[in-house]
């Protein structure tokens, strides 16, 4: 009788000894939970991150890690609020996602002071990767150059030379259409106009007439989200397009044009850096994300929180620890990327990720085969010509060539 309990006192001890040998990792899913952003990573992104953690098997590789979540409510003050207490107080060593450019900017202020990891896979401002760049932060999953390059490059070669611009009232909107101008102007076409509406709007109607009024042959939507819906569905009510001018959505997601239907939306040119049926990975990964998750597909912000975290499990496994954020950053940019939905890549010394992005027409109601059969592929953007060249963004940490090490509380 004794050998039987000694044999599970030793077992016992053996499978404590093996947890307590484990390394902590505590991430963060930083998101819109309740607003104009929760369709686009929300709950969503914290299925995609657990998803990311199974995958990669942590508990096999040595790494305990714990998955919390929190609403930042679009707003930059709660959102570098929940940060700091995340970091100093809550053991959290890395926040992924945080859509909505303004907050952030603040969250990965705070990611530098506290030396910790900020994996933005939701917000589009390129200042992430430009003059604020920081050795904490990696930008996943697109930026508003790219953005810009993708659909504005691709309207104003097929004609569509002049602009009047509805512009949400916050960084990313400012960032869109600074970064989208500056594609048109430099291949010849021009702004005729543009007006910033307020974030969120609900009635977008007067602005729209303002942009109609304008004889702009491209209005372009440099909102996101459910402003970017009311948007669509206010210039269809009002005939823009039967009245010839296009609409050029700067920043639309899966989830915006399945809520819009194709009967509201055909004819819509984007540019993304994920579809769910691109390929068998990525069809694969979105069928179980599905089957999880009310039967949604995932959206890009939702794949870039996957994609992200399974890189940043494969350098924390490496270096044997989360605790300091720049050398977890540093080791994240040194291992190439690889992961089934945005294939092989790297991650520059300015923090931008690199991968192709895709520019998509969206179909109409007969090529539609099913609720999710948004898209048909225009184009495939290579990584190295949709994103800002390094050399370009005045990022202080590359100089000439080289990487510049900087101290964290430089600005």
């Amino acid at each position: 009788m004794r050998k039987p309990f000694l044999l599970a006192v030793v077992l016992a001890l053996a499978t404590a000894g093996s947890v307590q040998g484990q390394t902590p990792v505590r991430i963060g899913v930083l998101n819109d939970r309740s607003g104009v952003y929760a369709d686009i990573s929300g709950e969503g992104s914290v299925v995609a991150a657990r998803m990311a953690v199974e995958d990669f098997k942590a508990a096999e590789k040595g790494l305990k890690v714990e998955i919390v979540s929190a609403d930042h409510q679009n707003k930059p003050d709660l959102g570098a609020s929940i940060a700091r207490q995340w970091y100093d107080r809550d053991g959290v060593d890395a926040i992924f996602d945080v859509p909505t450019s303004s907050v952030a900017l603040a969250v990965h202020h705070v990611a530098r002071e506290r030396n910790k990891v900020l994996v933005d896979s939701g917000a589009g401002t390129a200042d992430l990767t430009g003059l604020q760049c920081s050795l904490n932060t990696v930008h996943w999953t697109f930026d508003t150059v790219s953005l810009a390059n993708g659909t504005g490059g691709a309207m104003v070669r097929r004609g569509g030379d002049t602009w009047f611009f509805i512009t949400a009232d916050y960084a990313f909107g400012e960032a869109v259409q600074r970064d989208t101008t500056a594609v048109i102007t430099g291949r010849g076409g021009r702004v005729v106009g543009a007006v910033k509406a307020p974030f969120p709007a609900s009635d977008v109607s007067p602005f729209l007439l303002q942009a109609q009024a304008s004889g702009a042959k491209v209005i372009g939507l440099a909102n996101a989200g459910g402003d970017t819906i009311n948007a669509v569905r206010q210039a269809a009510k009002l005939g823009i397009t039967e009245g010839g001018q296009a609409l050029a959505g700067l920043l639309i997601f899966s989830s915006d044009i399945h809520a819009l239907t194709p009967r509201v939306a055909q004819g819509l040119v984007l540019t993304e850096p994920f579809y769910w049926d691109l390929n068998d990975a990525t069809r694969s990964f979105s069928d179980r994300f599905a089957a999880r998750f009310g039967a949604r597909k995932p959206t890009a912000a939702q794949a870039g929180v996957y994609a992200g975290v399974l890189h940043y499990l494969k350098a924390v496994a490496t270096l044997g620890s989360a605790h300091d954020g720049g050398q977890v950053v540093a080791k994240m940019k040194d291992l190439p990327t690889d992961d089934p939905l945005f294939g092989k890549g790297t991650i520059r010394p300015d923090g931008r990720k690199i991968h192709d992005m895709y520019l998509f027409e969206v179909k109409r109601p007969s090529e539609s085969k099913g609720e999710w059969d948004l898209y048909k592929t225009l184009a495939t953007i290579p990584g190295d010509e949709v994103f800002r060249p390094m050399s370009e963004g005045g990022c202080p940490l590359v100089g000439r060539g080289s990487v510049v090490r900087l101290d964290r509380a430089q600005p």
